[in-house]
């Protein structure tokens, strides 16, 4: 009986996604079907921890924050609850923020950056990203390319192809991941119009240091000149606030005009779910409050409108708040000494949350599924655009670390 109603049933299902399908633009097929590795893998560890209960799956898929948010973040919330009952508390704010929120920001980003900001010099966000596709709309024209270095955070490229854009990789230096500003320079053309950087760097942990951003940015001088348009220098930087041994994350905001930064709260507050970011722009930028009027419209008619009301009052409350960093740094030691033990080669990450080690016989995605066989999940280097590595988020309870030592030693002996 049950071969007897297969046929139908299969055909009839097949008739429903068909129909389907074609409600979606061929665009958005493509994206469901090359869905990010990263969510596949976070997905992936749903089930197995329904499988094998959440204590014996070691989940490394996906930088979602755990640590709880700092007493600033609570007292500000608290604040804020206070005056709920008051006419218009959670209302329209201005597109660009706030102006108080935008003020105290300016104020706190002045010292962070090592610039003189004013409030015109920011726009408050819903996260780093709607920041991103809000630049990427004011200053890109179809048909118009972003560059940025392998590996890469995946979704940059779905973002600038929301504006028409698109996004080319460079491979960065083997081994340190450092920028290879000869390589870019060989790629640039005249639709160049701008370079993407991430700094402390997802996946791989490198921070670009002093001098290759100042050699970049030399070249991008250059090019701007050459090409008779700016190419701006966009840098993502979530992860400002957690360096290691003391490295420095230098700021590029005073080292060239076209330069804009993005960023947000959601890993230095433990915010990531309530998408509270920003952008700000170079204060050696000429006629910058044109770049910030376009800013503000696309902001606005991307959707996002303005920040959440309730994250702009948590942001100002907490503004050089910070997570307990001692803690990412035990994770990192940990997470060290457990891939060292179990004989896989890796660079020590210098900041982020990430550690990208070599995939044991080269296939990442091979790699991942026999790693994911001892309960272990990682993403493949592949999702990132560099084949080779894996990557692994370390910002779950040292407890967690420790204990995936045997899968991830289980696993590199198979690939012996």
């Amino acid at each position: 009986m049950e071969a007897a109603l297969s046929p139908p049933h299969a055909g009839s299902y097949a008739r429903k996604r068909r129909k389907i399908m074609q409600l979606l633009s061929q665009t958005v097929q493509g994206y469901v079907a090359n869905s990010s590795m990263i969510r596949r893998m976070f997905e992936a560890g749903i089930e197995l921890k329904k499988q094998y209960g959440p204590e014996n799956v070691y989940d490394f898929s996906l930088g979602n924050p755990d640590l709880p948010a700092p007493r600033e973040v609570v007292d500000g919330l608290r604040a804020f609850a206070a005056t709920c009952d008051q006419p218009f508390a959670f209302g329209y704010t201005p597109n660009a923020g706030a102006p108080w929120a935008r003020e105290a920001l300016a104020r706190w980003l002045s010292a962070d950056q090592g610039v003189e900001l004013s409030a015109n010099d920011v726009l408050l966000s819903a996260g780093a990203a709607s920041a991103l596709n809000a630049v990427l709309k004011a200053i890109i024209n179809p048909g118009e390319e972003v560059l940025t270095f392998a590996p890469y955070f995946v979704e940059y490229g779905f973002y600038v192809a929301n504006h028409g854009g698109t996004l080319s990789t460079v491979p960065s230096k083997a081994e340190t991941f450092a920028p290879d500003v000869q390589a870019l320079e060989a790629r640039m053309t005249e639709k160049t119009r701008a370079v993407l950087i991430n700094s402390p760097h997802n996946p791989t942990g490198a921070i670009y240091t002093r001098e290759e951003l100042q050699e970049l940015v030399a070249l991008l001088e250059r090019k701007t000149q050459e090409y008779n348009h700016p190419v701006w220098l966009i840098s993502d930087e979530p992860y400002r606030f957690l360096a290691y041994d003391g490295a420095e994350v230098p700021s590029v905001l005073p080292l060239y005009p076209y330069a804009i930064c993005v960023s947000s709260f959601s890993k230095n507050l433990s915010l990531p779910g309530e998408r509270i970011g920003y952008a700000v722009l170079s204060p050696k930028l000429e006629n910058r409050e044109e770049l910030m009027a376009a800013l503000t419209i696309t902001n606005r008619i991307l959707g996002y409108v303005n920040a959440p009301i309730v994250g702009q009052h948590i942001m100002a409350a907490a503004l050089g708040a910070s997570v307990d960093v001692d803690i990412y740094t035990r994770r990192r030691n940990a997470m060290a000494e457990v891939l060292s033990e179990a004989g896989y080669e890796f660079n020590m990450p210098r900041g982020s949350f990430y550690f990208f080690p070599k995939a044991p016989g080269q296939d990442d995605k091979a790699f991942i599924e026999v790693l994911t066989k001892e309960r272990v999940l990682g993403v493949p280097g592949s999702g990132f655009g560099c084949p080779g590595y894996f990557r692994l988020a370390f910002c779950v309870d040292e407890s967690v670390i420790r204990r995936s030592l045997d899968g991830f030693a289980a696993a590199r002996r198979k690939f012996a």
